[in-house]
């Protein structure tokens, strides 16, 4: 693109951003095909590499997880030359870096890296207290083997702890957050952006699926009932993890919350129910919803981690990024 076509290209987003109703956000024509090719360029590019090894082994084996994390991990890395290309052809020149723009940056990474999983938890209170009351030890007991090193070295030996706990965080959160919606922004808006970059992510893990059906674990109409429920489910804590990603500017954030619900799981409501503790448990399952409506925004509240530079390329400051 030349310097002619960058000036055109400049002038023209900023003509176009005019007074609409998706916070005053109206995208230059063909940018949002851009946006929306690259990131489902990324997406089948993640999923895909997850594919590249041919194996009859399930998925869960140790020797199948070290394959992915390889290929995993390659595709990760190189993730941030999509948002390069995407600039550089768009012309799109932005003030912040490449970095910053991923959530990659120091300003506030301190709140960043607790806020939003405190937030996480109390949403969680109810699940936490109904995992405090099983475990076979008691809090002293917990606390001595959280700096326990012995402990740590067996979780990070385990394949499936280390996929779960930390790769499988910050890859989709490299790639469907960090990468995913600095192109997305410019083209549709922040708000809209939050709900369009979830999509991607529930297409992504429908990789579960053909595990699923490749191995024959359950049956066709169980199969595509889970798929069904596992999309909404990601599609609702992709745009969560989404949302505390244009309100924080930072990664940090979203990658400790993925990781932190990988380890809960969804809610046990039907265990619950039939728990000795129950009243207490449902109790806590109600405070920790009513803390978490009532923390949504101030725990998010970009005071705490400075501005957040991926709004930088949203056209209105009103809305998420306020």
């Amino acid at each position: 693109m030349s310097d002619d076509d960058d000036l055109t290209f400049n002038s023209m987003f900023s003509d176009k951003v005019s007074i609409n109703n998706n916070e005053g956000f109206v995208s230059p024509d063909g940018l949002c095909w851009v946006s929306v090719l690259s990131c489902l360029l990324l997406a089948c590019s993640f999923v895909g590499s997850l594919y590249v090894w041919r194996s009859e082994l399930p998925r869960d084996h140790p020797a199948v997880i070290k394959r992915r994390f390889t290929s995993v991990l390659i595709v990760s890395a190189l993730s941030p030359v999509f948002v390069w290309a995407w600039k550089q052809y768009t012309g799109i020149r932005p003030g912040p870096s490449l970095l910053s723009l991923m959530g990659i940056r120091f300003e506030g990474v301190l709140a960043a890296a607790t806020l939003p999983l405190v937030l996480t938890m109390a949403l969680f209170l109810g699940p936490l207290t109904q995992l405090a009351l099983d475990t076979p030890w008691g809090l002293i007991d917990g606390i001595k083997l959280a700096f326990d090193p012995w402990f740590w070295a067996l979780c990070v030996s385990d394949m499936r702890w280390l996929r779960n706990q930390v790769v499988a965080p910050l890859t989709e959160e490299l790639v469907f957050r960090a990468c995913m919606l600095p192109m997305l922004v410019p083209c549709a808006g922040p708000t809209t952006a939050i709900f369009i970059c979830p999509l991607f992510f529930g297409v992504a893990h429908f990789h579960h699926v053909i595990e699923l059906l490749r191995f024959r674990q359950a049956s066709v109409s169980g199969i595509f009932l889970s798929a069904a429920f596992q999309f909404s489910y990601t599609a609702v804590f992709g745009a969560y993890t989404a949302f505390i990603f244009i309100r924080t500017g930072h990664l940090v954030g979203p990658v400790l919350c993925h990781s932190f619900c990988n380890y809960i799981g969804f809610p046990a409501v039907s265990a619950a129910m039939e728990h000795p503790q129950r009243l207490l448990i449902l109790f806590c399952y109600l405070l920790g919803v009513v803390l978490f409506l009532l923390l949504f925004f101030p725990a998010t509240d970009p005071f705490f981690y400075g501005s957040a530079p991926i709004c930088s390329l949203a056209d209105s400051p009103r809305g998420v990024c306020s």
